[in-house]
């Protein structure tokens, strides 16, 4: 690939169907210096099966205070470098706010290149309204959580937020108590998976089918504003 410069690319990568990957995507990972990724093991797989050999460096929640210093020492040698995540947009609930802020203020260049992420589809196909919305991310587990769900039940502008398995079912119990358990709502798991799955309703139609459903994957809840 040609005529790439000191900088920092933010690769989008397949939130399930391998097949979502673009071509300049591939092209990238396979040209840069190193790749930041948030688990080097779920990269490594994904390298792999597109036939690419290259270098991992683990960038996550836990280390990346750490490592921004030894990307920035990189950058100032004249390496490129790529960022990802698991599965989707870097940046999106997951690490790269801090490292996107020093990169800028050092003055090197960044690419976000479009991609995978899983909360677009999820709220085209919800039928809900989509010219205006309000990404949320994960509800916080415990501190602040109470605060964050009163401001919601406000909120005029459709809703997004994202969801684990285990948390699936407390976070519709939580949202009905607050928003009205009448309030409708798509919730959509295994994106892009074989066993995809959407299910429109109310607060209480959907909260009845997960009781007695499958809680398997990561959840997008989209929820109409009041």
């Amino acid at each position: 690939m040609s005529g790439l410069k000191t900088q920092l690319y933010l690769v989008p990568t397949p939130i399930g169907n391998l097949k979502d990957i673009t071509l300049r995507a591939l092209e990238v990972l396979a040209q840069v210096d190193a790749v930041l990724a948030e688990d080097t093991r779920t990269t490594g797989k994904l390298l792999k099966h597109f036939e690419i050999k290259q270098k991992l460096i683990s960038y996550h929640a836990h280390n990346e205070h750490r490592a921004v210093s030894r990307v920035m020492e990189s950058l100032a040698r004249g390496e490129t470098l790529a960022l990802v995540s698991d599965a989707g947009s870097p940046g999106i609930s997951d690490p790269g706010y801090l490292l996107v802020r020093e990169v800028l203020k050092h003055g090197f260049k960044i690419e976000a290149m479009p991609g995978a992420t899983a909360f677009v589809p999820a709220l085209v196909k919800s039928g809900l309204p989509s010219e205006r919305f309000v990404f949320e991310g994960f509800l916080p587990p415990k501190k602040g959580r109470q605060t964050r769900l009163l401001a919601l039940a406000e909120e005029t502008r459709t809703i997004i937020l994202y969801e684990s398995p285990h948390r699936l079912l407390k976070t519709l119990n939580q949202l009905a108590a607050h928003l009205g358990s009448s309030r409708q709502v798509s919730v959509s798991r295994e994106l892009t998976k074989l066993f995809e799955e959407t299910v429109n309703g109310s607060l209480t139609e959907v909260l009845t089918h997960f009781e007695t459903g499958t809680i398997k994957g990561e959840f997008v809840i989209i929820i109409k504003g009041k």
